[in-house]
């Protein structure tokens, strides 16, 4: 059969929808992902210790927000894939996500509020993570000062910005500066129902800071009663044996072999295998 005439678009395209944006040029309108659902799901991940799964669960809601063109979705969603591959060790991946991340603070216009201060905070912890400790001070101080001049700030979150900040200041050797730190997040955890695992982490941080400020023989009272107070705090029976508990157990556990206690460390290791285990 031979064809006679060139087909024409129309012949083969369906006319467009009048009432759809595209038709007049205009921009599609903004379909949100619901961010509930995605940080409830996450966390359920997380606490089970799943990476592999929370990993593909957040690219699948990046690209559903991509493709709905929210930016708030994916703001959080980036947020989100900062910690999670600084936690995997994937230093190029978490920085990058900390830059787009902040650029879409800047674009949402929250860079100088709460929201934007945590991603500040976030790429600021990625960059200590990834050797640029003395680069992230300026944006520590940023996400502080956003902190500071807010009314209401989470203590919880304010406090976590604290503790990063001064493990970034023990690491430039402005150790008065991170002591300083360490103890206003302990002030503001104290103000927080349940916070003895985080306190925790800050007595082992206060160790680990006496010991490279004055070193390990010299420090070695210091050193033993922080961590003899992580200790008590985290052996409390009224704290909730959850994921939250299983991660500060697994993230505490090498401080307390290092410093040979030897018998606390695998109790918290058994911990949190335990945990994993049940969820």
């Amino acid at each position: 059969m031979e064809f006679t005439e060139a087909l024409e678009p129309t012949d083969f395209l369906d006319p467009r929808c009048p009432f759809c944006a595209d038709a007049y040029g205009k921009e599609r309108p903004v379909h949100p992902i619901d961010t509930d659902r995605v940080t409830a799901k996450l966390d359920e991940y997380l606490s089970k210790n799943d990476y592999a799964a929370a990993e593909r669960h957040l690219a699948y809601w990046l690209a559903e927000a991509e493709e709905g063109r929210d930016l708030r979705g994916q703001f959080l969603v980036r947020n989100e894939r900062i910690g999670l591959f600084r936690k995997l060790g994937r230093g190029e991946e978490s920085l990058g996500e900390a830059e787009k991340t902040v650029a879409l603070a800047e674009a949402l216009g929250i860079a100088d509020e709460l929201g934007g201060a945590t991603a500040l905070a976030n790429q600021a912890t990625a960059m200590k993570a990834f050797g640029q400790a003395e680069a992230s001070l300026p944006v520590f101080r940023r996400a502080l000062a956003v902190y500071e001049k807010s009314p209401r700030p989470d203590p919880f979150r304010f406090a976590g910005v604290c503790n990063n900040y001064a493990l970034a200041l023990a690491d430039c050797g402005e150790f008065d500066e991170a002591r300083r730190m360490y103890t206003r997040a302990m002030k503001l955890l104290g103000r927080v129902e349940g916070a003895e695992p985080e306190i925790a982490v800050t007595w082992l941080n206060l160790a680990n800071l006496a010991e490279a400020e004055r070193g390990l023989e010299e420090a070695e009272a210091e050193i033993a009663d922080c961590v003899e107070r992580a200790w008590a705090l985290l052996d409390l029976p009224s704290l909730p044996r959850d994921g939250n508990y299983a991660f500060v157990c697994e993230k505490c556990a090498p401080t307390f072999h290092y410093y040979g206690y030897f018998l606390w460390g695998a109790e918290l290791e058994e911990r949190a295998r335990a945990i994993y285990e049940r969820a």
